[in-house]
C-alpha cells in the first residue's frame, strides 16, 4: 500500500449524499429484477450515445459532455485504487457497462420500481453479474457523494478480484472507505467521512469480538435496526486501522488482509497485527470522539482529459440491443425480448441482439433456438466471447467421450479465452474436460487459474480440492475443504464439508467439519433430479428426484433456500431452478408430508455439479502445455 499524505477535516464538513440507494445494494438489485415491470417507449425513443474512456464504456441518453464527465470520474476511482494498491488487479472477466441517464424521468423509465420505494430516490445503483456488470447513474445528480453507493459496489468488485476472502466487516468497511473517495481535479481524497458517521454519535459500539464474527446470515447484517450500526462501525474500524495512531497509513491493514488470504485465524492475526482486541476497541472509541477525522490525499494523480475520450451516436438497433441486454441481466425477460426483437427487425445482423436472444431462449428452455441464435451472433460478430462459450457448452461435444469431439470442445474453450483471457468459467470447463480425459495435472493447472481470476467464488476452490483428491493428494484436498468450510456459509460450506468427508481419514487433520444446521423438523435425502416444474403462478414448484431407484417428489408450499455449485457453466446470471437442472445431484432437506401424493415440503434444495468421472484408462494430454494456455 502506498503512503498517503494526510490531513484532517471536520466530520460535518462533508456535503450531504443526494439520493443514495439502500445499504444492502446487492440484495436490493436482485429484488429490483422483479420490479422492472415495464419500460416506456421513451427510453429508446432515439439512439443513445456511447463514450469510451481508456477503461470504461458509458452509454447515455443525455449529452456526450455529461457522459464524458461520468467516464472521467470512474477513471479517477480506478486511479485511486491503483495508486493506493499498486499491484492490484483492476480488470475483470465481466466487463462493466455504465448507463448514464440524463435525469429523473430517464431513471424512472429505466428502473420504475425504484420509485415505488419509500425514502430518498437513487442517484445510481450497481448490478453485480458473473458475465456482465452494470452501473446506472443519474447525470443531473452528479454531486460529491451522490454516486457513493455505486462506487461502494465497484470497490467490492475490485476487492473480490484480488482477495479470496474477507470478513464481512472488512469487505463492507473497504467498500465504504474507498467508495467515498472525493474525486477532485488535482487530488483525490481518501477516507472522507460519509453519511453513516452520524449513526455512531452517542451510541455504544458493537463489541469488536462480535463485529469480527458477523456473517451474511447474522442479525447485524440482516436486521433493519442493526444493519445501519454495523455498516457505520465497519467503516469506522477500517478508517481507524488505516489512519489511526501507529497504523502506518494503512501498511498494517495491508499486512492483515494478506495474512487473511493465507488461511490464518482472523482474531489471532488481528491481535498479532493490531494488538489486543479490547485495547483496539477502547482506542476506536476515543478515535471517534475527535472533532476531526484524518483523510489521505493523493496529490497530482495521473491526469485524465475527458476531451480525449471517443464518442459516437449508436444506431436505433444498437440502442435497443444494449437496453435489451441490460434487462436480460436484470432478469426482466419480457422487456428484454421486446427490445431485442425490435433490434433484430431494425438490424438482422446485429451480433449483440442475437446473443441476448440466445440467452432469453436458453433461460426459457428453448435450447435449439438458443444454439441457432448464438451461432448467428458469432457469425455476425466474432468478438462475442459469451456466444462462443455458450455455443461450445450447448454443443454435443460438451458431453461426448469421443476424442475428436473433445478436441473440438477444447478448441472452442481456448477460442473463448483468446477473446477474453480473464473469463474464469471457460477455465473451469477446460479443467472438467481434462478430468474426463484423465489429464489431472492439466486439470489442476487450469482450475487454479480460474481460482486466481475469481478468488471469491468458493466453488472454484472446491473444484481444485476435488481434483487434488483424484490425484491422490488427500491432505492438500482437505486443506482446500477446510479453508472454504471455515469461511463460507450455506451450500458452499456444505459442499466443502462433503469434500472433507471424501478424503480418507488417515490423510486429513484430526477433527471434524460439521454441515450447516438443518432447519427444524427436516430430513435430508440425496438423489439425481429427474424433473423440475415451476408451472404457472397458481401451481407449486416441484422436483422429482431419483434416490437409489426410488422416485421422490418434493413441492414448495412457500419459499425455500436454494443453492447450486459455482461450476455450473451458465452460472448465476442465467440460472433457474425451472430449467437445465435434470441430472444434477440434489441434496434435499424437507419436512415429511402426510399426503401420499408427494414425499415432503421443501426447506432447502442444493444442486451439486459433481466432477466428471475419469476415463477407463488415463490418457496423455494432447498438448503438454495445455494447462498454461492461452
Amino acid at each position: 500500500m502506498q503512503d498517503l499524505v494526510t490531513r484532517e477535516i471536520a466530520f460535518q464538513s462533508q456535503p450531504s449524499h443526494v439520493g443514495t440507494a439502500s445499504l444492502k445494494l446487492t440484495a436490493f438489485c436482485r429484488v429490483l429484477a422483479f420490479l422492472l415491470a415495464w419500460l416506456p417507449a421513451r427510453a429508446a425513443e432515439k439512439p443513445w450515445t456511447e463514450v469510451r474512456s481508456p477503461h470504461f464504456r458509458v452509454l447515455t441518453d443525455g449529452s456526450d459532455k455529461d457522459a464524458r464527465r461520468a467516464a472521467r470520474e470512474f477513471e479517477q476511482m480506478r486511479v485511486a485504487l491503483n495508486e493506493i494498491f499498486p499491484k492490484i488487479r483492476l480488470d475483470s472477466g465481466a466487463p462493466l457497462l455504465v448507463l448514464a441517464v440524463r435525469d429523473e424521468d430517464s431513471m424512472k423509465a429505466l428502473a420504475p420500481g425504484l420509485w415505488k420505494q419509500k425514502g430518498a430516490k437513487p442517484a445510481g445503483y450497481f448490478h453485480h453479474g458473473w458475465d456482465k456488470e452494470f452501473a446506472v447513474v443519474q447525470l443531473n445528480q452528479d454531486q460529491p457523494g451522490s454516486y457513493q453507493v455505486v462506487y461502494h459496489e465497484y470497490v467490492h468488485t475490485i476487492m473480490h478480484l484480488n482477495l479470496r476472502w474477507l470478513p464481512v466487516w472488512l469487505d463492507e468497511g473497504f467498500a465504504d472507505f474507498y467508495g467515498n473517495t472525493l474525486l477532485e481535479s488535482k487530488r483525490l481524497v481518501v477516507g472522507a467521512p460519509e453519511r453513516r458517521v452520524a449513526v455512531l454519535r452517542g451510541r455504544t459500539l458493537i463489541p469488536l469480538t462480535t463485529l469480527l464474527d458477523v456473517t451474511h446470515n447474522s442479525p447485524y447484517y440482516r436486521d433493519e435496526d442493526k444493519v445501519q450500526m454495523f455498516y457505520a462501525e465497519s467503516w469506522a474500524l477500517t478508517h481507524y486501522l488505516t489512519f489511526g495512531p501507529g497504523m502506518e497509513n494503512g501498511k498494517k491493514m495491508l499486512q492483515f488482509a494478506n495474512l487473511l488470504q493465507q488461511g490464518s485465524d482472523q482474531k489471532k492475526i488481528f491481535e498479532q497485527v493490531f494488538g489486543d482486541i479490547q485495547h483496539v476497541e477502547r482506542n476506536l472509541d476515543n478515535y471517534l470522539s475527535q472533532v476531526a477525522v484524518v483523510t489521505g490525499i493523493l496529490n497530482n494523480p495521473p491526469q485524465i482529459d475527458e476531451k480525449d475520450f471517443t464518442a459516437r451516436r449508436l444506431t436505433e438497433a444498437e440502442t435497443e440491443a444494449e437496453l435489451g441486454s441490460f434487462h436480460l441481466w436484470q432478469h426482466e425477460l419480457a422487456e428484454a425480448r421486446k427490445l431485442t426483437e425490435q433490434a433484430l427487425v431494425d438490424d438482422p445482423k446485429l451480433g449483440l441482439a442475437h446473443e441476448t436472444m440466445g440467452f432469453i431462449d436458453f433461460i426459457q428452455g428453448k435450447d435449439a433456438e438458443a444454439v441457432g441464435e448464438f451461432g448467428q451472433a458469432v457469425r455476425c460478430d466474432g468478438k462475442l466471447y459469451l456466444s462462443q462459450f455458450a455455443l461450445a457448452m450447448l454443443s454435443p461435444s460438451a458431453r461426448s467421450d469421443d476424442p475428436a469431439a473433445q478436441s473440438s470442445l477444447r478448441d472452442a474453450l481456448l477460442k473463448t479465452l483468446d477473446l477474453n483471457p480473464q473469463f474464469a468459467p471457460a477455465y473451469v470447463q477446460l479443467a472438467r474436460l481434462y478430468v474426463r480425459q484423465g489429464n489431472l495435472d492439466g486439470a489442476f493447472g487450469v482450475s487454479r487459474k480460474a481460482e486466481q481470476l475469481e478468488p471469491a467464488r468458493a466453488g472454484y476452490h472446491i473444484q481444485s480440492g476435488q481434483i487434488l483428491l483424484r490425484m491422490g493428494r488427500g491432505a492438500e484436498a482437505a486443506a482446500f475443504a477446510k479453508y472454504v468450510a471455515d469461511r463460507w456459509t450455506g451450500p458452499d460450506h456444505d459442499e466443502a464439508v462433503e469434500l472433507w468427508n471424501s478424503v480418507p481419514a488417515t490423510q486429513r487433520p484430526t477433527g471434524e467439519l460439521a454441515p450447516a444446521p438443518a432447519p427444524e423438523g427436516t430430513q435430508v435425502v440425496e438423489g439425481r433430479v429427474k424433473s423440475a416444474s415451476c408451472g404457472s403462478k397458481d401451481e407449486r414448484t416441484s422436483f422429482e428426484v431419483d434416490h437409489a431407484g426410488q422416485s421422490l417428489r418434493f413441492i414448495a408450499k412457500g419459499g425455500f433456500r436454494g443453492g447450486f455449485s459455482d461450476t455450473l457453466w451458465y452460472g448465476e446470471d442465467h440460472f433457474s431452478f425451472c430449467r437445465h437442472v435434470e441430472g444434477l445431484r440434489a441434496v434435499v432437506r424437507y419436512r415429511p408430508s402426510p399426503d401420499s401424493a408427494y414425499t415432503g415440503e421443501l426447506a432447502e434444495f442444493d444442486l451439486r455439479d459433481d466432477l466428471p468421472p475419469a476415463p477407463p484408462t488415463t490418457t496423455k494430454p494432447e498438448d503438454p502445455k495445455a494447462a498454461t494456455k492461452p
